[in-house]
């Protein structure tokens, strides 16, 4: 049965996609949790319609994303924290703590868009990865001071 996909589908494709996939995937699984529609003479010529407005739709969020990334690729955040011998950190800085100390900042950044691949867990200054958009991501600088 061929569908048209209304919503991204993991493992399958993206908004607006005409795929082929088997009858019962499409009628009890697509269809029923309106993730697709069948692809019939009518649907493909809104889908024409659809695709000219979500393309209109990913265009300016692109252009928001590239905004917010000029923005915090000019960021720097500085975290204090209590440090023992060695500049070893009592605890570890997470993405936790960078979210907290970037909205200090004016800056309302989601934990889960910063790509840190384990805790900072000693003293200097560390470059963080911010995905904002699928395409499009910046890198804030974090130092991570002694407190006091």
């Amino acid at each position: 049965m061929k569908v048209i996909l209304k919503e991204e589908v993991k493992d399958l494709g993206q908004i607006g996609e005409m795929l082929s996939v088997k009858d019962g995937y499409a009628r009890n699984f697509l269809i029923p949790r309106g993730l697709a529609v069948e692809a019939n003479p009518k649907n493909i010529k809104s889908l024409e319609h659809e695709k000219r407005k979500i393309q209109e739709i990913v265009k300016k969020a692109k252009a928001g994303a590239e905004d917010l990334a000029s923005k915090l690729s000019a960021q720097s955040v500085t975290i204090k924290v209590k440090a023992g011998e060695e500049d070893k950190l009592f605890g570890s800085v997470t993405a936790m703590d960078i979210t907290e100390a970037l909205k200090k900042e004016g800056l309302d950044i989601d934990r889960k868009r910063l790509v840190l691949d384990e805790p900072i867990k000693r003293l200097g200054t560390y470059k963080v990865t911010v995905r904002i958009h699928p395409e499009v991501s910046a890198q804030i600088s974090v130092n991570v001071e002694r407190e006091g």
